[in-house]
């Protein structure tokens, strides 16, 4: 089955109108020696996510509810100990001179979609019902779609997304490592805005941040030197020429009453290496020391690298 045909797996899914990001932690597999590993209940919940998600989407079909299954280097290893994708590692972190993209725990990530909030917390609750007190929750957040898919800086965000067939071909492993075609790397990072901040700049200085008008979302052209703005560094190019593209599903999330407002990214790739070339020219800068100005006014507070299997291949471990 097509992953974005999927109720599970959905990597190239269309963005909904809410999102629940769960990060969870297996802490029996920082048991030493043999008894490192999966709990069957964990394992039984994961392979038969499918099942659950049609108890719950029935309810309301027409609100689309999916649950992508993202699986960290350790989980994966216990679960699949005969081989792994080419590129699977824990989330890799970049130093840069002023601000640093740090590793925060997870082994496994739940990305529940939904067009009707509601269903998309039944899922959760019994999600976490079924995974029990075998897992640790390390982080939970509620996104929502704000305007026509702002974030809370104000500006449209995936803007970049491929289209159509690039689709696939930015977000699924194809032929290069054929034992895993068809699943994809995703990279989560929770960004935290100081909005007071952000909103003393004016709109000229928050567009060359952004490198997009922010009323009318038109892309303004790269700086020929010096510094560059968030949407160049953001962009990959080869040595060839060819750009590489990755599928951002962010979503903004906050609690006004306690001061907190952000930006959920999440990005599926083909490749691992385009996520974290992207984060490097973010927060080392290109060349170093320019980094990329939006780190001045969001804080990425977590980060985690997942391998996300094909419906058949989850089902099947």
């Amino acid at each position: 089955m097509n992953p974005g045909e999927s109720a599970t797996q959905n990597i190239v899914g269309p963005l909904t109108g809410s999102a629940i990001f769960l990060v969870v932690s297996v802490p029996a597999l920082r048991r030493e020696g043999a008894e490192a590993e999966i709990p069957s209940g964990v394992k039984d919940t994961i392979t038969g996510i499918e099942d659950l998600v049609k108890t719950v989407g029935f309810r309301i079909p027409r609100a689309h509810l999916s649950c992508t299954v993202g699986i960290g280097a350790d989980a994966w290893h216990a679960l699949h100990p005969d081989g792994a994708p080419a590129q699977l590692h824990p989330f890799r972190e970049i130093i840069g001179d002023k601000h640093a993209a740090r590793r925060t725990p997870g082994d496994l990530l739940f990305h529940i979609r939904a067009d009707e909030r509601d269903l998309a917390y039944e899922f959760e609750r019994l999600l976490l019902a079924a995974l029990g007190d075998e897992v640790v929750v390390e982080d939970e957040v509620s996104g929502f779609r704000y305007f026509d898919s702002r974030d809370l800086l104000g500006f449209v965000d995936g803007t970049a997304n491929p289209l159509g067939a690039d689709l696939p071909e930015s977000a699924l492993i194809g032929d290069e490592d054929p034992e895993f075609a068809g699943g994809s790397y995703v990279v989560v990072q929770k960004y935290l805005h100081d909005l007071a901040a952000w909103g003393k700049l004016s709109v000229e200085d928050q567009e060359a941040v952004i490198g997009r008008t922010k009323s009318d979302n038109v892309e303004l052209p790269d700086a020929e030197s010096g510094q560059q703005s968030h949407k160049t560094l953001a962009t990959i190019t080869d040595d060839q020429g060819v750009e590489h593209d990755i599928v951002r599903d962010n979503m903004p999330f906050a609690t006004p009453g306690a001061g907190i407002h952000g930006t959920y990214f999440i990005g599926y790739s083909r490749s691992l290496e385009v996520i974290e070339r992207m984060l490097e020219r973010m927060f080392i800068g290109e060349p170093r020391g320019l980094h990329d100005r939006i780190l001045d006014f969001s804080t990425a507070a977590t980060g985690s690298t997942y391998f996300v299997p094909t419906p058949g291949a989850l089902a099947a471990l």
